[in-house]
C-alpha cells in the first residue's frame, strides 16, 4: 500500500481511486499519445503528472464524503490549484503544461456552467483565495506525490501560487484562434484512464496499432474494382461505382495508416463493423464500433473491448458523421477527437445521402480533416456531379485525388432491376399476393416512422400467418439491435415468404438481398441506395437477372414529403423508367437531373471552422445544446416510464439498452418529465406509447397517457 492511497481522486461510489494511480495512469496514456502525433513525450508526462495534483487540497478531498454536501456559491475547480505549481516547470514547457491542465474538464471562457477560468476573472483575487485554503498544509504531499512519479520539485510558496495563477489568467487572455493538440492530449488519456484499468488490461499495447490490410489484396472476376490498382501516389480518393464492385475492399486498399469508416446510418456500421472484424480476424487489429448502443453489439465481447469502443487509438473506427460532428461545432472533447483523428485515414462512404444540414456539415468536416493531414477516401455509388465537383475542390482537385469509376460495358452487368411506378400501394395487391404465394422476401419501405408502423398494421391483418418485422430508429436501443441481427440472420436467409417494413435505416450497405422492394418515392439517390437491398447477391449465375422494384407517386404536399422536398421527390420519380430496367450506365444522367444544382445550406452562423480557418479560440469548446440545435436529429432520447426506477440506478450499458432515440423538436414540448440526475436525461413516456412490435408511438407521448400508479406523488 502507497502511503499516499488515502488521497484519493475518486470518491468510492466510483471505486475509491487513489489520486497517485489515476496521474500514474494517465501519464503512461499521454506519453503514447504525444508519441503517436510527434509531440514530446516528456512534456505529456509531466502536464499529465500535474493536471489532477489540485486534488490534494482537503477541501477537494471532502467533496468525495458519501454525505458532503456543496456549499452555495462555491464549487472548488481542482485545475486551479493544479496550477499553482507551475513554476516547477521550464519556462519553454509551461504553455504546453498550462494547455493540458486549465481546460481539460471546462471551457476557459463561456463555460456552460460560467466555471472557466476567464469566466471568475471579475473575482480573480477572491477565486485565487478560495483554492488556496491550507495551501501551506497540503502543498507537502502534492510535492511528495509529484516527486514519486518522477518530476523534480522544490518548495512552492504561497506568493509563487499566486503568480502562478495570475501568468495563467494572463496566459489565457491572450489566446489565438485554433486549437490545442495538448488539451486534446490530456483530454483523451484522462478519460480513458478513468474509464478503465489501464495495467490490467495493457491499455496502452493496445493503442496505435496500423491494422495489417493484407486481407483486402483479393482479386475476383465478379468484382472488377479488386482488379484496379489502389497504389496512385495521389493522397485521396474518389470511387464512384455500384454496389458489390469491391468498392469497400477497393477503399480499404487505399488507406496506410489506422482508419476511421464513416457511414450514415446505425444499421449500417453495425454490419460494416461485423463485416471488417470478421475480415481482420487473426491480425492484432483494434476494431471499434461508436455510437450509443455500441455496447449492446458487444454483450458478448470482454469488458475491455467494451470500455474501449469509445475511447483514442483504434486500429479501425467505425461510425456516423454525428460523431465528428463535435469538429465543426467545437463542442466539448474536440481537441481529443482531433487527437485520435490526426494523420489517419478517414473513409466517407456514400456521403450524399444525408439531410441538407448533416452533407453540409459533411462537407465541413472534409476541410477540417484535410488540415488534419488526414487522407479521405469517398465512396459512393450515387452522387450528384456538382457535389462530386465540390469534394474534388476542397480536396486539392485532380493532382491530389485519385478518381476511379468503371467503364459502361462493366456497369451494364450490374443491371438487376426493373422499375415499375404506381400511384397508391392499393393498386399492388395482386403483386404482393404473387409474391407471398412465391414464397418472396418483401421489403416495404416508407419515409415516415408513423406511415411505416400504419402499413405494417395493415400487413398483419391481411397476412397473419406471414413472418413479418418492423425496423425504424425508434425502438429502444437493446430491441433495435435484436432487430438487425433478425433482420440479417433470420429474415434474410429464409425460405418463406415475409414481410419486412423499414425506413431510411435499411438504405446503406446493410447486406440482405430480399426478392421484391415497393418504396414510396424518395430522392433519386437514396432511392438507388433502396434498390441496392433487393437482388444484391452476385454470383454467375445471377449475373442477368432481373428484379421488380415498385415506387409509389410522391405525395400532394410538401408536409406529406418530409423529411424530403416535394419538388426533389417530384423529379426523382419523372426521371426513373417505368416497366423498364434501370440501367447502371445512366444513373449519372438521372442523378444529375434531379440534382442541376445543389443548394448548400450555409451552417457557418454555428461551425466554429469557416471558409479554411478556425474562429473559435484555443482552450474554448462550446456546449452541446449548439451541435444538437444545429443538426436537429435523433439527438435526445426517452424511456419508458415502466423502466425509469431501473434507468436511475443501472450501468451505462443497461441505460442504453433502455433508451430511445428521437428527435429533439418531436418530444421536447409534449410537457414530459425527464430523469435529471442520470444516463442521457431522457425524457420519460407513458408506457402506452410504447409498442414491442411498433416502437415509439408518438401521438401517446404525453402526460396524460402515464400510468398514474407510476407517478411520483
Amino acid at each position: 500500500m502507497n502511503r499516499f492511497d488515502h488521497i484519493l481522486a475518486k470518491s468510492e461510489k466510483y471505486g475509491k481511486l487513489p489520486l497517485i494511480r489515476h496521474l500514474q495512469e494517465v501519464a503512461l496514456l499521454a506519453e503514447r499519445i504525444a508519441e503517436n502525433l510527434g509531440l514530446n513525450k516528456q512534456i505529456a508526462r509531466t502536464g499529465a503528472i500535474l493536471h489532477d495534483i489540485g486534488k490534494t487540497s482537503p477541501v477537494f478531498q471532502k467533496t468525495l464524503c458519501p454525505n458532503f454536501k456543496r456549499p452555495p456559491g462555491f464549487v472548488f475547480r481542482h485545475e486551479i490549484a493544479s496550477l499553482f505549481f507551475l513554476s516547477l516547470i521550464d519556462e519553454a514547457d509551461q504553455p504546453a503544461i498550462i494547455d493540458m491542465i486549465v481546460a481539460h474538464h471546462k471551457s476557459i471562457y463561456q463555460d456552460a456552467g460560467s466555471m472557466g477560468i476567464l469566466d471568475l476573472e471579475d473575482t480573480i483575487d477572491a477565486c485565487f483565495e478560495k483554492h488556496a485554503i491550507g495551501f501551506e498544509s497540503w502543498m507537502p504531499d502534492a510535492l511528495a506525490i509529484l516527486q514519486t512519479l518522477g518530476l523534480q520539485v522544490k518548495p512552492v510558496t504561497l506568493a509563487e501560487a499566486k503568480d502562478s495563477y495570475h501568468k495563467v489568467v494572463d496566459y489565457c487572455n491572450k489566446r489565438n484562434t485554433g486549437y490545442s493538440l495538448w488539451k486534446g492530449v490530456l483530454m483523451a488519456a484522462d478519460h480513458l484512464a478513468s474509464a478503465i484499468d489501464v495495467h490490467q488490461y495493457n491499455i496502452p499495447q493496445k493503442l496505435f496499432i496500423k491494422p495489417q490490410l493484407d486481407f483486402y489484396n483479393r482479386k475476383s472476376d465478379l468484382y472488377p474494382l479488386s482488379h484496379i490498382s489502389a497504389n496512385d501516389t495521389r493522397k485521396h480518393t474518389l470511387i464512384t461505382a455500384p454496389t458489390e464492385t469491391g468498392k469497400t475492399d477497393f477503399l480499404m486498399k487505399r488507406c496506410k495508416g489506422r482508419i476511421f469508416y464513416t457511414l450514415p446510418f446505425q444499421a449500417s456500421i453495425n454490419a460494416m463493423f461485423n463485416r471488417i472484424k470478421d475480415n481482420l480476424k487473426g491480425t492484432n487489429a483494434e476494431i471499434h464500433l461508436l455510437h450509443a448502443a455500441s455496447a449492446l453489439k458487444l454483450s458478448d465481447g470482454q469488458i475491455e473491448e467494451k470500455i474501449m469502443q469509445r475511447q483514442i487509438g483504434a486500429s479501425v473506427k467505425v461510425l456516423t458523421p454525428h460523431q465528428m460532428a463535435s469538429l465543426v461545432f467545437a463542442t466539448k472533447g474536440y481537441e481529443a477527437l482531433i487527437t485520435d483523428l490526426y494523420g489517419c485515414d478517414v473513409i466517407l462512404d456514400e456521403i450524399h445521402t444525408y439531410s441538407d444540414t448533416i452533407q453540409a456539415i459533411v462537407l465541413c468536416i472534409v476541410e477540417i480533416l484535410a488540415t488534419l493531414q488526414c487522407r479521405i477516401h469517398i465512396g459512393t455509388a450515387t452522387m450528384p456531379t456538382v457535389l462530386y465537383n465540390r469534394l474534388l475542390n476542397i480536396l486539392g482537385g485532380k493532382e491530389n485525388v485519385y478518381e476511379v469509376s468503371l467503364a459502361k460495358e462493366v456497369l451494364n452487368s450490374f443491371n438487376r432491376h426493373i422499375i415499375y411506378k404506381a400511384n397508391a400501394l392499393d393498386e399492388l395487391w395482386e403483386v404482393i399476393s404473387e409474391a407471398v404465394d412465391k414464397k418472396e422476401k418483401i421489403l416495404i419501405v416508407c419515409n415516415q416512422v408513423a406511415r411505416s408502423q400504419k402499413l405494417y398494421k395493415l400487413l398483419d391483418e391481411l397476412y397473419p400467418s406471414v413472418e413479418k418485422m418492423l425496423i425504424h430508429s425508434r425502438f429502444k436501443r437493446a430491441q433495435r439491435s435484436e432487430l438487425e441481427t433478425d433482420l440479417q440472420k433470420k429474415f434474410n436467409t429464409g425460405k418463406e415468404a415475409c414481410f419486412v417494413v423499414a425506413t431510411q435505416v435499411v438504405e446503406v450497405s446493410l447486406d440482405i438481398s430480399f426478392d421484391l422492394m415497393i418504396s414510396e418515392c424518395a430522392p433519386i439517390d437514396a432511392l438507388i441506395q433502396r434498390f441496392g437491398r433487393i437482388n444484391r447477391i452476385r454470383t454467375r449465375e445471377t449475373i442477368g437477372q432481373l428484379k421488380p422494384i415498385y415506387v409509389l407517386k410522391p405525395p400532394a404536399n410538401e408536409k406529406e414529403a418530409k423529411p424530403y422536398r416535394l419538388g426533389i421527390l417530384e423529379r426523382s420519380y419523372e426521371v426513373l423508367p417505368d416497366g423498364h430496367v434501370l440501367e447502371e450506365e445512366k444513373l449519372q444522367d438521372l442523378i444529375d437531373k434531379v440534382y442541376p444544382e445543389i443548394h448548400f445550406e450555409n451552417i457557418a452562423l454555428a461551425a466554429q471552422f469557416v471558409q479554411g480557418a478556425w474562429r473559435i479560440k484555443e482552450l474554448w469548446h462550446h456546449p452541446k445544446s449548439a451541435l444538437l440545435e444545429a443538426l436537429d436529429i435523433d439527438a435526445v432520447t426517452c424511456i419508458d416510464e415502466a423502466d425509469r426506477d431501473t434507468y436511475e440506478t443501472a450501468s451505462f450499458e443497461e441505460q442504453s439498452a433502455m433508451e430511445i432515440p428521437v428527435s429533439y423538436n418531436s418530444i421536447a414540448f409534449n410537457n414530459l418529465d425527464k430523469v435529471k440526475n442520470a444516463g442521457t436525461r431522457p425524457f420519460v413516456i407513458p408506457s402506452m406509447a410504447y409498442s414491442q412490435t411498433l416502437g415509439l408511438l408518438l401521438d401517446l407521448a404525453r402526460p396524460e397517457f402515464s400510468d398514474v400508479t407510476l407517478r411520483f406523488l
